[in-house]
This record gives C-alpha cells, structure tokens and sequence, in this order.
C-alpha cells in the first residue's frame, strides 16, 4: 500500500519537542520564534512537497528470536525471516521484539527466552492480530531540502522540518493503521497530544532505534516493501535517502512496549550472524555500538 499526504494533513502530528531539540533551543520565547517561522514556512511550502509511506500488513509467527513473514499466495507462498536481538545484560527483563509476535505453536518455551522469573506473554485466541506484522517506510520529497541548497538558513529549517515531517507521516500512518487498514484499535478515541505520549496500543520501533539497532534490516525491509515507490534509497551502510526518511515494524501486542537492547555478547552475535546468513565481521561492523 502507498500513501501520498498533502503537508497540511501531517502538519499536527508533528513533535515540535524534537524540533526545538534540533536547534538546541531550550527558553521558551526562542522556541515560540522558531515555531512561527517554521509555521510560516511550512505554509509556503504546503502546496509544493508531499510526504509518501508503504505499509504492508503480513501474516507472521515468531520461532525463537526470529519473526517469519508469510510472503506471496498460494503455492507461492513462502516464508522471510526477520531476526531480531534480545537484551542480554543482567538486570534487563532479556526482551526481544520476537515475543510480542505469537508462535505458530501458541507456547513460549523458547530456550533463548531466559526468563524464568516471569510468565511468558498471553496471546489472545483467535484475534488474528498477534500472528501479523507490519512494515513500514515514510519519506518527503527530497526537493524540499535540495530546492534551498543556496541559502544556508533555509536549507537547514527545510531539513530539520522535513525530519519531523517524515515521523509525522508514521504518526498519521499509524493512527489509521491501528484503526482502520489493520483496525485493531477500531475504536481508539486519542487526541494528537497523546498519540505523540504514545498512549495507543501497540508500538512502532523503527530501524536504527534502541529495540531494532541494526540498520542493515532496511535491506531486508526494501527488499519486501520496495522503498522505491516512494523514491528511497539505501547507502552501503543502510542508511536511507533522502535524510528525512523512517522505516520500521507496527506490533499490535497490548503489552507491547519500547525497549533498549543494549550490549550483547559474542555469543549472541554469532547466533545473530547465522541466522542473518551474513559474515560475523559484517554483522560487528553493524552492531559496533551494542558490543
């Protein structure tokens, strides 16, 4: 699926908060300026850039620490593996995103789980929702930030706005995901204020953040989303193009929640080499900040 938004219909789900983080203002009176003039700006610029997402919806089940995607119909239906890392350090509760997704068998003895202090997590029978994954990816025009290439100022408010503008867009994206393409939240009555608190069920972790740090998913992820249709590219490392880009999952788990990994050992970077069928060297040169 492909969604193409005017500015003006992602415009209020911006996080200001991280905005005025980006420019380091802190005082109230500089953080009202800049709002006006990014206001202002955004008003002229509203009817020249469009923000675009992919979103596909996949039927899924976890097998130890991997996701498995049900990809095609029919007899060309087959399985895609998304492995994931679990947190490993003592005193951590040793999540991995794995296990908001049910197994094909319904039980949770996975013996890479290690929590033997806690009952696994329930799965509702029947509700479908737990047993799906989405994937995503959100992008805004490059031209917005190239057109002012000449005029330094503009250039950096075209970018940083075109950053909030790009999670704004998996903002709107994911409200009418939870209450109308997936609809698992049919019923969710949020103001915009308390989307961006993150009070709906379900989260969205995206690649490159605490709970998905390995930024080489995105080549897993382009390679069933096709970030091409919304004119993303990925550089050797997985970095997407253009700057003010966003992918990720969608979970529908109701205990779902955000997590940091953390460091993990060589053990547990082994295991995640072989089950991203890549060189152990590639996968540290990947992960270089969890080791």
């Amino acid at each position: 699926m492909i969604i193409h938004y005017d500015i003006a219909d992602v415009k209020p789900y911006i996080n200001w908060v991280y905005f005025y983080h980006a420019w380091q203002l802190q005082q109230p009176a500089e953080q009202q300026r800049i709002r006006m003039e990014a206001e202002s700006f955004l008003e002229a610029c509203s009817s020249r850039y469009q923000s675009h997402a992919l979103f596909h919806l996949y039927d899924a089940y976890s097998d130890g620490d991997d996701v498995v995607l049900l990809v095609g119909e029919g007899s060309g239906e087959r399985g895609e593996k998304l492995p994931f890392l679990r947190q490993q350090q003592a005193g951590s509760d040793y999540l991995c995103l794995a296990d908001f997704i049910a197994p094909r068998n319904d039980s949770r003895n996975s013996p890479q789980r290690h929590r033997d202090t806690e009952p696994p997590l329930s799965f509702g029978e029947g509700s479908g929702e737990e047993c799906q994954l989405g994937l995503f990816a959100t992008s805004v025009d490059s031209k917005m930030v190239s057109d002012f290439e000449e005029d330094p100022y503009n250039r950096m408010m075209a970018q940083l706005l075109a950053d909030r503008l790009a999670e704004a867009t998996a903002e709107r994206l994911h409200e009418q995901v939870r209450k109308t393409i997936w609809g698992y939240a049919k019923d969710e009555q949020l103001t915009i204020p308390e989307m961006l608190q993150e009070r709906f069920q379900g989260i969205r972790p995206a690649v490159g953040y605490p709970s998905l740090p390995d930024a080489s998913l995105n080549f897993l992820l382009d390679r069933l989303l096709q970030f091409s249709q919304i004119d993303i590219t990925l550089t050797e490392s997985g970095a997407m193009c253009p700057h003010a880009s966003v992918s990720g999952l969608m979970i529908s788990h109701a205990e779902s929640h955000y997590f940091t990994v953390g460091k993990i050992g060589e053990d547990q970077l082994c295991d995640y080499a072989h089950r991203r069928d890549l060189p152990i060297e590639t996968i540290r040169k990947f992960l270089a900040a969890n080791l």
